[in-house]
């Protein structure tokens, strides 16, 4: 099995790598950060088995030539885990920073859209593959501040289920996985642009999900028998469930 991971030089992408490695999985490991895809590489069983993709996922034109580069031993992708993506600020819409939606949309979107048209058609050509995407509850729960964040990650739950559609009638499977309150990742700390005391009081006497616990389900997902298909997982925490309506009073 080749597997292809996005966003893995932290979190939920290295958990995933290191859970299919594992396995005795060949890793395509994605990231900006070049000596920590290095030191995973050399952690999961050097060259032979991992293959390194120093990428911006926003830069389409990279993206396209990086897959189409592979070399013949990590070519035919089987697992796609468009993983890569981050949440940035927590303002309201009207005091947001334009930027920050920006990149919000040009990694949580455009990066899972150039992944996919990269990798797709050489799946459906061999007939067989799974692409996975990550998004999160925020798709599907709004939250104060969660605007474009939630927005990107709704995208990426329809983006899932079209894709099924579209596929009907081959092999190749999809599956949307959306996340929860997840603990000891750098999501929180990116969120509120380096401020740590801001990012860990977020989780102050919580119990959150941690990333293996990400990818354990994407591990399961995958493993099903061909014939099944997990269109969508949704995972929380324990500690973690829906608020009730907010309503505003006059006082």
């Amino acid at each position: 099995m080749i597997v292809l991971v996005t966003g893995a030089t932290a979190g939920f992408g290295e958990a995933v790598a290191r859970r299919f490695a594992a396995d005795g999985a060949k890793m395509i490991v994605s990231g900006r950060r070049s000596e920590r895809l290095k030191k995973l590489q050399a952690e999961l069983g050097g060259e032979k088995k991992v293959h390194l993709l120093v990428l911006d996922v926003r830069d389409g034109a990279a993206v396209a030539r990086a897959v189409k580069e592979l070399p013949a031993g990590f070519s035919e992708i089987d697992v796609l885990v468009n993983n890569a993506g981050l949440a940035l600020g927590l303002e309201p819409a009207h005091r947001v920073s334009l930027e920050d939606w920006e990149v919000m949309v040009d990694t949580n979107v455009k990066g899972v859209l150039y992944l996919t048209r990269a990798v797709l058609p050489g799946m459906v050509s061999r007939d067989r593959g799974h692409i996975v995407n990550i998004s999160s509850i925020a798709g599907k729960y709004p939250y104060p501040g969660g605007n474009v964040y939630g927005a990107s990650k709704a995208f990426v739950q329809q983006f899932s289920r079209n894709l099924r559609t579209d596929l009907l009638g081959t092999q190749v499977r999809v599956t949307d996985i959306a996340p929860g309150m997840v603990g000891g990742t750098e999501f929180a700390a990116v969120r509120f642009h380096g401020d740590k005391a801001r990012a860990d009081k977020n989780y102050e006497g919580a119990n959150p999900l941690v990333a293996d616990d990400i990818a354990d389900a994407v591990h399961w997902a995958v493993t099903r028998p061909p014939r099944v298909n997990i269109n969508a997982i949704e995972v929380m925490p324990v500690c973690q469930a829906w608020s009730a309506m907010t309503i505003h009073r006059k006082k």
